[in-house]
């Protein structure tokens, strides 16, 4: 059998996307179900590299979508939709798949509430693209509640061509 030869090419740059920019374009292609037009958010639970759920920002199963009666809006968001990182905790639970120790790759950053989701399921990172202030100005919150929680969360922005 003939010895195959390695060859480098030292001037030919690697366009193969890191980890983070992996799951973060996943996310943003789960983000392209959403059901709610106001804004698109994709959600990707991964751990040791490999994908345990994901979800999208959307209406309860079986329950009529805001792209098709309009949206359900309060103090200036939308209610009638479940967020992205709990439709993907959810699912993961639904198929008895443990999340703990996770890390969950998000489109945009989690609300205040969400994030209680997060800790109590014991993802560990949070990476997320774009920040998103939530109902109640409590997103900013967030980042000091990690902290006492010992999560870690991450703004990551793509390297764009």
């Amino acid at each position: 059998m003939p010895k195959l030869k390695k060859i480098n090419n030292p001037k030919k740059k690697s366009t193969r996307p890191s980890w983070e920019e992996y799951f973060l374009n996943i996310a943003e292609i789960v983000s392209s179900r959403s059901t709610c037009d106001r804004l698109h958010v994709g959600a990707v639970i991964v751990k040791n590299k490999a994908i345990l759920s994901t979800g999208y920002n959307g209406s309860p199963r079986g329950l009529p979508h805001c792209d098709d009666i309009g949206h359900e809006i309060a103090g200036g968001h939308c209610v009638r939709t479940i967020h992205a990182e709990a439709n993907a905790l959810v699912q993961a639970a639904r198929h008895g798949t443990a999340v703990d120790g996770a890390t969950l790759f998000l489109t945009n950053s989690p609300c205040y509430d969400c994030f209680k989701m997060i800790v109590n399921a014991g993802i560990k990172e949070v990476i997320y693209e774009n920040f998103y202030m939530s109902r109640y100005e409590a997103s900013k919150k967030v980042l000091a509640l990690a902290k006492k929680a010992q999560v870690k969360i991450n703004c990551f922005k793509k390297k764009h061509a």
